[in-house]
Parts: C-alpha cells; structure tokens; sequence
C-alpha cells in the first residue's frame, strides 16, 4: 500500500496541467508547511528565523517543466536575487538549484550561460551553490556540466543518489574534483535497470557512499530523516577521527524539526533545505510520496 501511494504521488508530481493549477491557486492543502512563501521576502524571513536557532539554510527557488530560454533566463534571474539577498541581509544560507530550470533541457549554450551567472553572483556574495540531481535521464550530463562548472568555480557542489547502481562509480569518478557533495537516498521513480528497487539495497548503497566520500577527505552532507543512516555517520566520524567540519547533515524545511535542533543541540551542523516560490506542486508532491505521515498532515489540514 505504501508503495502504491508512493507511486501515485510520483505520478502526480509530473502532470503539467496539475502544476499550472498549482501556480494560479498559490499554497494551498498542506504545502506551506514545507514551502517557505511564494516570494525571496518570505524566504528570507524564514531563514532568519531558522538561523536564530542555529540552523543554517539552502534555499531553492522552485521551478520545474522550463522549456524555452525566457523562462530559464526568468529563473535564474530569480535565483540570483537570492543569492543577493542572502548576502545584503547576511543570511547563513546556501543556494540550490535544478539545471532544468536554468535550461539543461534547452541546451548547453543556455544553461552553462545562466550557471556562470549564478556562480559570478554568488562568488561576489560569498555564497554556495549546490546542483540538485534530477531523474537517471538527466544523471551524466548533469555530472558533465558540473565538472565543467568545476573547474573554473571553488563555489560549487552537487547531489549523489544512493539508489542509483551507478552511485559508486560516479563517487570514485569525482573524487579527483575533491566536490562538496549532498549524499542521498532519491526522491525520483526510476526503473529498477537503474536503480536498486529494494530499501535495504537503498540503504547499503547509502552507506557505503557515505564512508568513501568521507574516507576521501572530501565535505560530506547527509541528507536524511533517517534516524539508522544519522547514527551510521556519528559513529563512523567517531571510529575514523573525522571532524565535524568535514560534513554536516540535511534535511528539508518542514519535517523532523525537532530532530534538527536536536542535531545542533549535541554540536553537529544542521542544514535546511528551505524551498519558496510559485512552482511549488511537483516538489510538494514528491514530499508527500517520500512519507505517509506528510500525507496524514495536510488530509488533515484539509478537513479542518
């Protein structure tokens, strides 16, 4: 039955027409609980808030299904006005962001345009930059362009996906570029020729990506609700003498909060994943997919 749901809600995340009625009605149903406001002033005040409780932030602004070059432009306008106001208000936030929505879709010329944008900003803002990893179709260029990006930016990083069989390789692949990478489980539906269909495959693979990246020396965040792969990491860091500089964990605005204060209260780094603005629905929709319990919250919002 979980599954089934599960599936149903991926399903959902990808209708067009549902994300188009998503943007004219604004937050409705339960997603305000996981997404910060519609515009960088809410966002902002969010983290502001978030960071008094010694948390920091990645901020996301949220777009999806961007095919032509205006609307890429569009976002990374948007983004850039983030990254500008994390530095004007001198927020303790990162950026994140889909190469989708910068055109990864539309072409290279396209989205290594806006990218390169992006970083100049963010590099006179003293800001971080982490690409999100998308679905399997979207993995290698996304890691090619990244390794382009690399090369000539310190600030940024990008996702691994435990759950993809190729996890492993593309963690020695990388390593040569010493990343900051975001470790996680995967949020996507995917075919089980790619991906390990099975939990307990999901959570071996997570674990062993996260010991070698750490093991590498590289930055390592893990982000994870999960309590095994939280423990996992505290007595791995112990076992090798890693410092707590050298990684941090993750999780998404809204779930688990008092997990991440714990966290923060027993001296490790807590980063939020605090996402905003209009194009709300498919990430909304894969939040819902990921735990029964979110559906649960907004049902009952929704009688209320």
């Amino acid at each position: 039955m979980e599954q089934a749901m599960r599936n149903f809600f991926l399903f959902l995340s990808k209708n067009r027409s549902l994300t188009r009625m998503a943007k004219k009605y604004g937050l409705k149903f339960g997603a305000a609980r996981f997404v910060a406001g519609e515009t960088v002033e809410k966002a902002a005040a969010v983290i502001q808030n978030l960071n008094k409780q010694g948390l920091a932030v990645t901020i996301d602004y949220l777009g999806e299904f961007v095919d032509n070059e205006r609307e890429a432009d569009e976002m990374a306008d948007n983004s850039i006005k983030a990254i500008e106001a994390i530095g004007k208000q001198k927020l303790n936030s990162q950026l994140s962001l889909k190469m989708t929505s910068m055109g990864l879709d539309i072409s290279d010329e396209v989205v290594m345009r806006n990218m390169r944008r992006i970083l100049e900003a963010a590099k006179k803002n003293h800001v971080f930059v982490t690409i999100d990893m998308e679905d399997f179709s979207r993995c290698q260029k996304s890691l090619d362009i990244f390794k382009r990006l690399k090369s000539e930016y310190d600030n940024v990083g990008t996702v691994i996906q435990a759950y993809l069989y190729r996890t492993v390789n593309d963690i020695k692949d990388l390593n040569e570029f010493h990343p900051n990478l975001r470790l996680v489980k995967g949020a996507y539906k995917e075919s089980p020729e790619v991906a390990f269909p099975e939990k307990k495959d999901v959570d071996d693979n997570f674990k062993t990506i996260i010991k070698m990246h750490l093991l590498n020396g590289n930055y390592t965040a893990v982000a994870t609700h999960d309590d095994a792969m939280i423990e996992y990491t505290k007595q791995l860091v112990k076992d090798h003498n890693i410092s707590n500089d050298q990684f941090e964990f993750q999780m998404l605005y809204g779930i688990r909060s008092e997990r991440q204060l714990e966290l923060v209260k027993e001296g490790y780094k807590m980063r939020v994943y605090v996402p905003y603005g209009t194009d709300w629905y498919g990430y909304f929709m894969r939040r819902l997919a990921e735990r029964p319990a979110n559906v649960a919250f907004v049902l009952k919002g929704m009688f209320k």
